[in-house]
């Protein structure tokens, strides 16, 4: 009761109003331009209903967000663990002292910066640690509501590509997934606290944002052009991994487009060369080798037009060198303990940890998994059917499969880094992590391999829609023609007509379109990058990695999968992309009611995703604040000052 009376009090109504305030403006202006339209109507407005519910998402992020807030505030006033180092720092900038740095900190200044324009806007008098969490809290809510654009952007671009048709207005997928980005534990956590994190994920997504706005013009201006060297200069101010986010997932992204705009506008004799670009559910490891080779190849023949389009991430890296060689090094400060180091574990630990935060989204190909696990592990290596469904093709895809274990248990066994932070350190969830599973034996930690690699089969499935739930019939033509029409005709049923009002509303179907598998090699090579430099394992470094494959997971569909596994249907019933034919009630006029509507067209994994991050942040965050402990020595004396310790990421 006493953390109510704390939320009641740090909660009046002015920070009410504040919040309705927010919410209303961001419900308003969330469909983004989307450059050139693929849509041969204009798309109408939205209505008062989709900004009324659209607002209330918000609001509630708003209000969840300002009660985390208000508790930290109320239980830990005073800076905890890295704020020991940013709030002061943060304090001397707003007292115009831009020149005192503690060499302590290791990322640069752009929170900091950041924190000094907020507090002369709002003309507030002093950086206290409450104000200056409140930043993290407001970029809570930016990094919704871009996360939101991000996706939308994603599904035009993919309807573009395919030569379809994109959604109107943005989708309820797009929308939920931006809401369930910003409720991601690890960014909802430190929401509460002034952290660097969440503004930095915030800048990477409003400049992931403009480069969708990019590759949807036939040639960027250089207004264009500049602005996104900009983007890119404020992402390096907030960390300086951001790099490779910014140059080379979205500077290889933008190559990659330029060289298959450049095959579409070639005359067909002109076309020696084809890229070789398939959807990630069609891909094999064969379709992975000719991918890279044909881009390589694509790229020599058109060097100027690629320089053209991504010269603005090449100076972006080439600003980033300056600064490394002036630096002496990437981090700021403390270089000793943060050495850059070839870590290949990491790339192990991230599917664990993508299967944990991203259990529900999982579940079909868990289901699949379960139920059918001969048809799984085919599906898997392309064995049984698609487009490789040869035997040479078989045995390429079996023994890459075969080789990437083997690798596993080398990398496990002779690059496993076990920095001296993560065992000095037991507040930290990780600490528990590697005491109880990777430290336990050797036996043990090799054996994690085969959790390894059950993991990220699961959420290489997920992100290639699910291929191990589709029917062998779907991959042919004929069967996406037989789909296309059945589509068709869904939409000529009048009971499965939309509400009226609810294609005003938002587009309740995006395209059920799939990753294409230059994408989601950019995306792994990036991650990589990201990753395998850092000697510490730390849940903060993951948070780039895991929203980037959030956005790109796309809509499942029940109806796709309704004749190769009851179990899965029996449990998602409904969804994003499924008929409405037959369920609900109907007015008189045959039409179901727009709430209905918006049920019926809902993904139900993002209900569940919603619900398991809430139930995980209630867990943390409980934690935290409630269940402190003392760091104490042999002799039961207390260290550290005596100052309160509490677990957190």
């Amino acid at each position: 009761m006493e953390g109510v009376w704390a939320v009641r009090e740090r909660l009046p109504i002015v920070e009410l109003l504040k919040g309705l305030a927010i919410a209303c403006v961001l419900g308003s202006f969330l469909a983004p331009l989307s450059g050139k339209t693929s849509t041969s109507a204009k798309a109408s407005p939205p209505s008062i209903r989709v900004r009324l519910l659209q607002t209330v998402g918000f609001l509630c992020l708003f209000l969840a967000a300002s009660a985390w807030l208000a508790l930290v505030d109320k239980y830990v006033p005073e800076p905890y663990l890295d704020e020991v180092f940013h709030i002061p720092q943060a304090q001397t900038y707003c007292e115009s002292r831009f020149f005192d740095w503690d060499d302590k900190i290791t990322t640069p200044p752009g929170l900091y910066l950041l924190s000094v324009v907020y507090h002369k806007l709002w003309l507030l008098p002093q950086c206290t640690p409450s104000s200056l969490r409140f930043i993290n809290l407001l970029a809570t809510l930016l990094t919704a509501f871009a996360a939101s654009q991000c996706r939308h952007l994603i599904e035009i671009r993919m309807a573009e590509r395919d030569g379809k048709p994109g959604p109107q207005g943005i989708s309820w997928y797009a929308y939920h997934t931006g809401l369930n980005v910003s409720l991601f534990p690890i960014i909802f956590f430190f929401s509460g606290l002034y952290y660097t994190d969440v503004v930095s994920t915030l800048v990477v997504l409003v400049a992931y944002r403009n480069h969708l706005l990019r590759i949807g013009t036939q040639r960027p201006s250089l207004a264009n052009d500049l602005c996104t060297v900009m983007l890119g200069i404020a992402a390096l101010f907030m960390r300086q991994t951001n790099v490779f986010w910014v140059v080379v997932y979205m500077g290889g992204l933008e190559a990659v487009h330029v060289l298959r705009s450049v095959q579409s506008d070639s005359q067909p004799s002109q076309q020696k060369l084809k890229l070789h670009d398939p959807p990630l559910n069609q891909s094999g490891a064969e379709d992975w080798l000719a991918c890279l080779l044909t881009i390589a190849i694509t790229a020599l023949c058109n060097p100027a037009k690629v320089l053209r389009q991504v010269w603005p991430h090449i100076a972006i890296l080439g600003l980033f060198a300056c600064f490394v060689a002036w630096n002496g090094g990437v981090v700021l400060g403390d270089k000793s303990n943060h050495i850059a180091t070839i870590h290949l574990a990491q790339m192990l630990y991230i599917w664990p940890l993508f299967a944990f935060f991203s259990a529900p989204l999982l579940l079909p190909s868990i289901i699949s998994a379960a139920f059918h696990p001969v048809r799984y592990l085919q599906s898997l290596l392309f064995i049984s059917y698609g487009r490789s469904s040869s035997r040479w093709s078989s045995l390429l895809n079996l023994s890459s499969t075969l080789l990437a274990i083997l690798l596993s248990l080398e990398v496990v066994k002779y690059n496993t880094i076990i920095h001296p932070f993560t065992l000095a350190d037991n507040r930290h969830y990780m600490f528990y992590v590697f005491r109880y599973t990777i430290l336990r034996s050797p036996s043990l930690r090799l054996s994690l391999v085969a959790a390894y690699t059950f993991c990220r089969w699961l959420a290489w499935d997920t992100l290639s829609r699910g291929r191990s739930s589709r029917p062998i019939a779907e991959e042919s033509p004929q069967a996406d023609l037989n789909n296309t029409n059945g589509n068709e005709d869904a939409g000529k049923n009048p009971g499965s007509h939309p509400a009226e009002g609810v294609n005003i509303m938002m587009s309740t179907n995006p395209p059920l379109t799939c990753t294409s598998t230059s994408t989601a090699l950019l995306w792994l090579l990036t991650t990589a990058l990201s990753l395998i430099t850092a000697p510490l394992v730390e849940p903060r470094y993951f948070i780039l990695p895991w929203v980037f494959y959030r956005l790109l997971v796309p809509p499942w569909s029940s109806s796709s999968s309704s004749s190769s596994s009851s179990a899965a249907t029996a449990v998602w019933g409904g969804g994003s992309g499924t008929s409405a034919s037959g369920s609900g009630k109907t007015g008189g006029s045959g039409r179901a009611s727009w709430w209905e509507e918006v049920d019926r067209t809902v993904d139900r994994r993002l209900m569940l995703e919603t619900v398991w991050f809430l139930v995980v942040n209630a867990v943390t965050m409980y934690v935290f604040l409630f269940k402190p402990f003392y760091w104490r020595g042999e002799d039961g004396e207390l260290l550290d000052g005596g100052r309160v310790q509490r677990f957190m990421w």
